[in-house]
């Protein structure tokens, strides 16, 4: 692959994952929530979960979503489903106990990557982007396994790297600003911006 298409590709799959949507909020969430550790774990399984749909879209099931619309509205309707779940949670939590504190971050730290990888996994418009994306770098014809692995882990590595600053730069914030305690308020925000996004999901099927 020339240096002038791979910089082409890893400039827009830059511009992809700094858009911000339900990816950002989860790994903002469990930054605020769990601390850096955890939104980095988020990061880190997102970015997973985005490598292997651009894996599983040159092996052409980004062109099986587009010619099964059905399956497609499932997987969206699930990805929905499960902002709404993470937003109606977030609403009804309790606050914790200081005793619980040490449990509640190892629970964390798992629901961190649970999270991160469901919602890029319950996303396909990841595999229509990646097919659409892939089709304007490469000729299925002259495909090798080499550039294949290039374009995938170029796509992780941007993902994982950009989310990665972002749970960093939340916690620099959140220490700086004073933000080192659980805020009800906050977590209340953040729950109504995870069923907004539900929302949004929905309508914009």
């Amino acid at each position: 692959m020339a240096l002038s298409v791979w910089l082409s590709l890893a400039l827009v799959c830059m511009m992809g994952a700094m858009s911000p949507g339900p990816s950002l909020a989860v790994v903002l969430k469990h930054t605020l929530s769990g601390g850096m550790k955890n939104g980095m774990l988020a990061a880190l399984s997102h970015g997973i979960g985005v490598g292997l749909y651009a894996a599983a879209s040159l092996l052409g099931l980004g062109a099986l979503m587009a010619q099964f619309p059905t399956l497609y509205q499932i997987l969206v309707y699930l990805g929905a489903a499960y902002l709404a779940y993470l937003g109606l949670k977030i609403l009804l939590a309790k606050p914790s106990n200081n005793e619980l504190q040490v449990q509640k971050s190892e629970v964390s730290a798992s629901k961190a990557l649970q999270d991160g990888f469901a919602i890029a996994f319950l996303n396909p418009k990841l595999a229509i982007f990646f097919l659409a994306l892939f089709s304007l770098f490469i000729d299925p014809q002259n495909l090798t396994l080499s550039i294949g692995i290039i374009m995938c882990l170029t796509v992780f590595v941007i993902d994982t790297g950009w989310y990665l600053l972002v749970a960093v730069l939340t916690e620099v914030s959140k220490n700086r600003f004073g933000f080192t305690k659980q805020n009800p308020w906050l977590d209340k925000i953040l729950g109504v911006v995870f069923i907004a996004l539900a929302i949004r999901v929905v309508i914009g099927l």
